[in-house]
């Protein structure tokens, strides 16, 4: 299974990121590109407890979904509601300035990848050992760099 954990899946999920364009067009959902940038860059910020999220879901989200989420061999599924405090529609960081957005998104996949960087409950999933953390943040950027095709 494929995480941040590995130097490798980081590198590609890297190049992804730098063969994103402003204009791309979406698949689903409705965020631009940019907004999904600052969409992850929000995520990676609420799990490290740097920006402060509401918690959602109950023990069956805590267990069963979890565990579905990261072991599924299959994509995510698309339109999954997100939290208000990291939609960009609602309450998440406004896109400012492209690659200083993106560059903050490369920065943070490596940061994120480090056993040092703490992390705290996961607003739906709830405790997650690192191994899981690293399986959740190579998961979330696929999914949302698949809704632009890359």
């Amino acid at each position: 299974m494929k995480s941040l954990a590995d130097s490798k899946v980081r590198s590609a999920l890297q190049r992804r990121v730098q063969a994103l364009t402003p204009d791309a067009r979406r698949r689903w959902g409705k965020m631009s590109s940019h907004q999904m940038l600052c969409h992850l860059n929000d995520s990676f910020l609420s799990v490290t407890g740097r920006r402060k999220v509401s918690r959602r879901g109950g023990i069956l989200e805590r267990t069963v979904i979890k565990f579905i989420a990261l072991h599924a061999p299959t994509h995510w599924p698309k339109g999954v509601p997100t939290l208000p405090e990291i939609d960009q529609m609602s309450g998440g960081t406004p896109p400012l300035e492209w690659e200083r957005d993106r560059a903050e998104l490369a920065r943070f996949i490596e940061w994120f990848a480090s056993p040092a960087v703490l992390k705290t409950d996961h607003p739906i999933f709830g405790a997650l050992s690192e191994s899981q953390w690293m399986r959740w943040g190579y998961l979330h950027v696929d999914h949302h760099l698949r809704q632009f095709g890359l």
